[in-house]
């Protein structure tokens, strides 16, 4: 029998529930996002140059940066289909698959055509990639750890990107192709990983599983439909926020502070680097207080104020002057950056339910769609007003995705423990004290 201890917590809700583990799932997503990103960073510097070697025009160079991302945006609405019908597991190691083949083929292509064609298929087997894992991710997570589960994801992806150019400028030494023989390599290892370590997704049949592993947030997070999905204040306020992150993070960043350090605060292109490698420190070092406060505190909070303060610092780093002052406004906005990394993720995790692939696609998209158009619009805007113009512009976004974030629902912290944790906790003190008085 219970002992009245027990009994007491019980019927009082004063148990501690301890500190869910993640699942072993997270941590192998973490290490498939490990070696994705070390083999995307050896190839991402060499890149540019490997294309020119073709003889061709710096358009011709950035069309091969395009033709990656605008397949992952033209595949991304059929991925959340394939995942319905394959499973989140064989869909990420398809994809992975196809990155992998794709950019083996790139080291001994031919032409150009060659190239940018192949450039094209990889940006498909990325966007089957990235949708199957989030929603792997996000499903088999409880709406308590979501935070700290995306975050962990996240950190996979900026310690591999860290660790990638090193590795590449190495090989560069050796040949323009061997990054690219590299990168296959690295995206098999993670094809291999994800297929014997994750574990196959549950099937339910009239509420019972049938096969696989069940779903961590199965009882909170039923089945949605899409269109419940993208009514959803949470959905749509993530989705604004990805396509603020696309627009500013991937595209306006990237495409012009390189220009500031050479033509504004006139110092060498090596400085960009440092500055970003600076940047990406700071950001994984926020992820786990980041994740642990987005969790307890809320998403709609973390998302109103890491958005308002990414505005201001968008703004602030188009008046810089001096590398040392650009560094700082880089490593704050990486610090903001971890929280708009999880926040929005999680929030989606949140609405989309057990089988969210067509929503989480649609999440996806929106950052790819700022990561295109942004800095296009960014360079236009700087030949036609100032660098000041073209940051404004990409804060505003961040501005709009902030206000429409009140529009959320009020967050229930999610600490200490969710209603089933508390359960399972107590049954665990129910056990202990059972073994003891037998």
């Amino acid at each position: 029998m219970p002992r009245p201890l027990a009994l007491f917590r019980r019927r009082s809700g004063t148990a501690a529930a301890p500190r869910e583990r993640l699942s072993r799932d997270v941590y192998v997503l973490g290490l498939i996002a490990f070696f994705v990103m070390v083999g995307f960073g050896v190839v991402v510097p060499v890149l540019p140059v490997f294309v020119r070697s073709f003889g061709v025009g710096y358009a011709e160079v950035g069309a091969v940066v395009s033709a990656f991302a605008l397949m992952r945006l033209v595949a991304s609405p059929f991925v959340g289909k394939l995942i319905d019908l394959m499973g989140e597991r064989v869909v990420l190691a398809i994809g992975i698959g196809i990155v992998a083949v794709s950019s083996g083929l790139v080291g001994i292509a031919a032409d150009y055509p060659h190239l940018l064609l192949l450039r094209g298929v990889g940006g498909i087997g990325s966007a089957m990639f990235t949708v199957a894992a989030m929603t792997l991710l996000l499903g088999t997570t409880s709406a308590a750890h979501r935070a700290r589960a995306v975050g962990f994801y996240q950190g996979g992806f900026l310690i591999g990107g860290m660790t990638g150019p090193a590795i590449g400028g190495l090989l560069a030494t050796i040949s323009l192709t061997a990054p690219f023989f590299f990168y296959a390599g690295t995206l098999a290892v993670a094809g291999i990983v994800g297929l014997v370590l994750l574990r196959p997704r549950a099937k339910v049949v009239d509420g019972q599983a049938t096969e696989g592993v069940a779903d961590a947030a199965g009882s909170e997070n039923p089945l949605v439909p899409l269109r419940d999905v993208l009514r959803d204040a949470r959905f749509r306020a993530a989705c604004l926020a990805n396509f603020a992150q696309g627009w500013n993070s991937f595209g306006v960043r990237s495409a012009l502070i390189p220009v500031i350090v050479v033509e504004v605060i006139k110092g060498p292109s090596s400085f960009t680097g440092i500055a970003f490698a600076i940047a990406a420190v700071a950001q994984t070092l926020a992820l786990g207080p980041a994740a642990r406060f987005i969790d307890r505190a809320g998403r709609k909070p973390a998302l109103i104020l890491s958005l308002a303060v990414a505005a201001v610092l968008t703004v602030a780093i188009s008046f810089t002057g001096d590398i040392i002052t650009l560094t700082v406004l880089l490593s704050l906005y990486g610090v903001v950056s971890a929280f708009l990394g999880i926040a929005p993720a999680a929030s989606v995790g949140d609405v989309v339910g057990r089988r969210g692939g067509r929503g989480i696609a649609i999440f996806s998209m929106s950052s790819d769609i700022g990561a295109i158009v942004g800095p296009l619009a960014a360079g236009a805007l700087v030949d036609a007003f100032s660098f000041p113009v073209a940051f404004g512009v990409g804060a505003v976004f961040f501005v709009v995705a902030s206000l429409y974030s009140f529009r959320m629902p009020a967050s229930v912290s999610a600490a200490p423990a969710s209603v089933n944790d508390t359960a399972a906790a107590d049954a665990r003190v129910d056990v202990r004290a059972d073994r003891r008085e037998s």
